[in-house]
């Protein structure tokens, strides 16, 4: 029992594939709830996918900003 490894150990085996999955993360969420907040102002203001377009960009940049900030520590 004690040559097992403990789940500690199996987290330090990374390699690699969970910072690609952490940076589709923060890219596909943030296009996705600024997008969606952006086509909710559309609905407010009745504008013609004015405010999904910039949403969609406010959140890319938003996920780039937060994957940057992580990979920088």
């Amino acid at each position: 029992m004690a040559d097992r490894n403990s789940p500690d150990d199996h987290k330090s085996e990374s390699n690699g594939s969970d910072a690609g999955y952490r940076a589709l993360g923060y890219l596909l969420s943030g296009i996705i709830f600024w997008g969606g907040v952006g086509y909710l102002v559309d609905l407010w203001l009745g504008l013609p996918k004015v405010g999904l377009l910039v949403g969609m960009l406010v959140g890319a940049a938003a996920g780039m900003y937060l994957l940057i900030k992580q990979m920088s520590n």
